[in-house]
């Protein structure tokens, strides 16, 4: 797998959710922050969108906006329009009860909801065109949020900026605007399989944002991961570490990989990142064993040994010094306040330790 299809997998946890919502003016909600990243695509008029510590933004058809490090938002008709905290506007007996599409069902990966002229509601009719909020809306858009750990967040996520915008370009991104369609038109024509195929969608457009930004990056961007990964000789070494963390790699072979003698790669590397190589594995080892033990039934031995580890005990103790539990105790849910805490104070979320 690639690095960035490697990073998405590894760090997020669960299903990302959605919401399609009509915006009847005046409108302004306020979106509390998540766990993880959130995004809005506006799929028909125009919206401002408003961040704390940045300048407010005025979104047309086509503009897609990611919020990676998952901070509140709000959207309004104009930047006078009074705003109304999400959580208020779903309260029961005041604009409505959060149901979505087929009245809240379980599982459900995607919300329909009109917001404006009497506060945020479920749509009353599946039919388009034919909603009881008076005329057609002044704009529709299409938002959600991805969950993460947010401890064992990727370098490459954490240095991205807190508002990644990316207008509409005709003739730009076909990827991504094919990727927007696609979502638009299963949301607007739900069938049979929708419920399996929107989560997709999510996972593709995130990922479509994220080459995008990575891909229009400027060539003074030298530093970091996005250099890192533009780099002929790191994301060749990257990429080695990521096919394969099982196995016993040492700074020459990395180096081997990249091209470079072991001391001109050491310090490229660790020039670009931010750390050695090899920290570099080991914290990669354990982020896959982590998502290995959260989302699958491998045994702990063979959990171990996928990631690079020749025997349990070893495997143990690495894991525990990294994460402050034990593997099987991570394994059982243990609460997520603690592990961030414990990798928080282990030099921000990068253990150097093997």
């Amino acid at each position: 797998m690639d690095v960035l299809s490697d990073v998405i997998t590894t760090v997020r946890t669960g299903r990302p959710v959605a919401a399609r919502v009509e915006w009847y003016a005046p409108w302004g909600l306020h979106l509390p922050g998540s766990g993880g990243g959130s995004f809005q695509v506006v799929l028909q008029g125009a919206s401002w969108l408003f961040v704390e510590g940045e300048e407010p933004r005025r979104l047309a058809v086509g503009d897609v906006v990611l919020l990676p490090h998952g901070q509140g938002h709000t959207l309004a008709d104009s930047p006078d329009t009074p705003v109304t905290d999400l959580h208020e506007a779903l309260r029961p007996g005041e604009g409505g009860d959060g149901a979505g599409r087929g009245g809240g069902r379980p599982g459900a990966p995607v919300a329909e909801l009109v917001c404006g002229r009497g506060g945020l509601r479920p749509f009353r009719t599946a039919a388009l065109g034919d909603r009881d909020a008076g005329g057609p809306p002044a704009c529709v858009t299409v938002g959600g949020s991805y969950h993460s750990r947010p401890a064992r967040r990727h370098p490459l996520l954490t240095e991205l900026p807190r508002v990644v915008h990316l207008p509409h370009r005709v003739g730009a991104r076909a990827e991504l605007a094919a990727a927007v369609d696609l979502l638009g038109g299963e949301l607007d024509r739900p069938r049979q399989g929708s419920d399996a195929v929107i989560p997709s969608l999510l996972d593709m457009l995130l990922l479509f944002i994220l080459r995008a930004y990575l891909e229009e990056q400027g060539p003074e961007r030298t530093c970091g991961w996005v250099g890192a990964l533009r780099d002929p000789a790191v994301s060749a070494a990257v990429r080695a570490v990521h096919e394969d963390p099982a196995h016993p790699w040492s700074v020459a072979e990395l180096g081997e990989r990249a091209g470079l003698s072991r001391a001109a790669f050491s310090k490229r590397f660790t020039g670009m990142v931010g750390q050695s190589p090899l920290a570099y594995v080991t914290w990669w080892r354990l982020t896959t064993a982590a998502h290995l033990l959260r989302e699958g039934e491998l045994p702990l031995g063979a959990i171990a040994a996928k990631v690079g580890y020749r025997s349990q005990f070893a495997f143990a103790n690495a894991f525990k010094r990294e994460f402050g539990v034990a593997p099987g105790r991570y394994r059982a849910g243990a609460p997520p306040e603690d592990l961030e805490r414990h990798v928080s104070a282990a030099n921000g979320g990068t253990h150097t330790r093997a």
